[in-house]
């Protein structure tokens, strides 16, 4: 049986969005200054710089050379003030992890957060704004509370992996103190 043309777009989503917060994290690091805070607003001019190849050149190019399937520049108001909602979101969200990465946190706990998060927020908004004819079935909805027991799951990782961080600062933080105590004192000299 071969594949929709479409399961394999979402395949290539996956992989994309599933390396983003990694490579984010790395590039948001390397753009730091020595000693200084990470560069994540730098790193964020450069997913601009990403999101204008892929967003603008690209399907300019594809318009221009009639392998878009018919489709022309030819815009309505509506249909560009939503289309461009939307692009205004996914950026929105591509700060936020970009925020997120400079204010401390993993990305092993951001992503999944992120991408366990944010099906569910859009399936919510899908059901309410566009309700299917027949609604969806018991399955549906395990899948909603499994993601969200998953990112429970997630954050309560991260809480005993910060708990054990603690503990174990604080164990090395009481031997080196225990043993400035034991060091013998030299006897001061008149």
């Amino acid at each position: 049986m071969k594949m929709p043309l479409w399961i394999a777009f979402v395949i290539g989503a996956v992989l994309s969005w599933g390396v983003y917060v990694p490579v984010l994290h790395e590039g948001q690091a390397k753009l730091g200054n020595p000693g200084g805070p990470p560069g994540a607003l730098r790193a964020f001019l450069c997913v601009g710089i990403a999101y204008i190849i892929t967003a603008v050149v690209i399907p300019l190019l594809l318009m221009f050379f009639n392998l878009s399937g018919g489709e022309t520049l030819q815009f309505n108001g509506q249909g560009f003030t939503f289309a461009t909602l939307g692009g205004v979101a996914g950026a929105g969200g591509a700060l936020c992890i970009i925020l997120s990465i400079k204010s401390g946190g993993s990305p092993l706990y951001i992503a999944p957060l992120v991408f366990a998060g944010a099906p569910i927020m859009a399936a919510v908004v899908s059901l309410l704004w566009h309700p299917p004819k027949f609604m969806p079935g018991p399955l549906f909805y395990a899948g909603i509370v499994l993601a969200a027991l998953g990112a429970g799951l997630v954050l309560y990782s991260k809480g005993e992996l910060d708990k054990r961080s603690r503990e174990a600062k604080k164990t090395e933080t009481d031997s080196k103190s225990h043993l400035l105590t034991e060091i013998p004192k030299a006897p001061v000299q008149p």
